[in-house]
């Protein structure tokens, strides 16, 4: 093994805690990659050769550090390569780390029964149309001829995900800061199945992103959403913006389509958290005109409800649909 994906269970309420438990990771290796808001990869090649041991029992050791320093479990994948580590993550109970085998027949044989959204990457809109056609385990995706695949999901996805399906793992594990984002959550007093209440949620989180961001004079180029249900699991899902932006009408937009993406159906919604992910220098980024005078004029508005809100508090100007929403 030489990736672990790590992901710390963390409650709501210390997700800020996560850069510390990075630190943490760094004491082992330097090649840490975030996976907000409560999870890391951890490349151990050098670890393995430093410390004399293998990535699993390495693993062993970073989770009885979490508990130990910030009294926080964690579950932990580890596999050959990134994607193959978060797909065992899946698998990962506290205190068993689940390793994918080494050997190329010992890994399809791991793959072959797990469902296709079990690979990163793959939302439920490609796994549906491939259900269709009885692609549902990552063994029938990788039995099935490429051009099949092409077909169904296009050239270059098609290509990566036979590649996945048999094992093949060309991702590496980049360093990245966590720093360089800002999250907000707005969890429900009670388990909350209203879709319009998580609507409000999610508008109010948006607003609320893109005020600090226009503050921080930045703008973001990624918006991740978490959904966090009753039964302690979550869904996440990352969209790339069309341009990067700290206008709270387009990360508003954005966190919509994410949700509506996810098809929830009854479902019971403890909390609802937004990342703004990709930070840069406002003054850096390009806005493409529209010509478009309603688009202007949200904008203008905009600059004269972050003066109000800087003067009289937050909540001196709010959209209409979040009257009456508790703070």
């Amino acid at each position: 093994m030489t990736i672990l994906c790590v992901r710390f269970q963390l409650p709501p309420t210390r997700e800020a805690d996560l850069p510390r438990l990075l630190g943490m990771l760094e004491e082992f290796t330097p090649v840490v990659q975030a996976l907000p808001p409560d999870g890391a990869l951890a490349d151990l090649r050098g670890a393995e050769r430093y410390f004399g041991r293998d990535a699993v029992e390495l693993a062993s050791v970073i989770r009885v550090r979490s508990l130990a320093l910030y009294g926080v479990d964690c579950v932990i994948g580890a596999g050959p390569g990134p994607m193959l580590a978060r797909v065992a993550l899946r698998d990962a109970v506290p205190g068993v780390t689940c390793a994918v085998p080494q050997e190329q027949g010992a890994i399809a044989e791991f793959l072959a029964d797990k469902p296709v959204a079990a690979l990163p990457g793959v939302g439920a809109a490609t796994a549906r149309t491939l259900g269709d056609y009885g692609l549902d385990t990552l063994g029938r995706v990788a039995a099935a001829p490429l051009s099949t695949l092409q077909r169904l999901v296009g050239a270059k996805a098609g290509r990566e995900l036979h590649e996945k399906a048999n094992g093949i793992d060309r991702g590496r594990v980049v360093p990245n800061a966590v720093s360089r984002s800002l999250a907000t959550e707005r969890p429900f007093g009670r388990d909350e199945l209203d879709p319009d209440r998580h609507r409000r949620a999610l508008l109010s989180a948006a607003e609320e992103i893109g005020a600090r961001l226009r503050a921080l004079e930045k703008v973001c180029r990624t918006l991740t959403l978490t959904v966090r249900y009753a039964d302690r699991s979550a869904t996440t899902r990352s969209r790339t913006l069309t341009e990067p932006t700290a206008h709270s009408p387009d990360l508003t937009r954005a966190a919509y389509g994410m949700y509506e993406a996810l098809g929830l159906q009854r479902a019971r919604v403890r909390a609802i958290a937004l990342r703004a992910e990709g930070l840069d220098p406002a003054d850096q980024a390009s806005h493409q005109l529209t010509f478009d005078p309603v688009d202007e004029k949200v904008r203008r508005i905009e600059e004269v409800a972050d003066r109000a809100r800087a003067k009289f508090g937050p909540r001196a100007v709010m959209p209409g649909g979040l009257g009456g929403l508790a703070a």
